[in-house]
């Protein structure tokens, strides 16, 4: 069975600094793009990054541009994302995912067919 897992995720001040990676189980991934989307507390899921499989191109929210960086590693079947500058409103359970290949979105949620369990990332003001 194909699986995400998240890992890094905790509590930071606000200003702080966290890394995510999320490693895949499976090759396959490695010519996915693969996505980071977030969810709080009675809020839908949103995007964050994405990020083509060659890493060529790679895509933010506004909320977290010249904030956060989303990076991949092919051959550890991993990618990861870089967190600085924390706010409290980042506050929420990242998930890393892979986005089916004909779909068209990188920023589209019900564009990914494989999501990983999550991890809590918490701001404190």
């Amino acid at each position: 069975q194909v699986q995400l897992v998240e890992s890094g995720g905790g509590l930071v001040q606000a200003g702080g600094s966290l890394s995510l990676s999320c490693t895949a189980s499976s090759r396959t991934f490695s010519r996915r793009t693969m996505g980071w989307f977030r969810q709080a507390p009675g809020k839908e899921r949103e995007f964050v990054a994405g990020m083509y499989w060659n890493g060529g191109s790679t895509y933010y929210a506004d909320s977290v541009k010249g904030r956060f960086t989303a990076s991949r590693d092919n051959a550890k079947n991993t990618v990861y994302l870089q967190m600085n500058s924390l706010k409290p409103e980042d506050t929420a359970v990242y998930y890393c995912a892979a986005k089916k290949p004909d779909a068209t979105g990188v920023s589209i949620v019900f564009n990914y067919d494989y999501w990983g369990q999550g991890t809590q990332v918490t701001v404190s003001s």
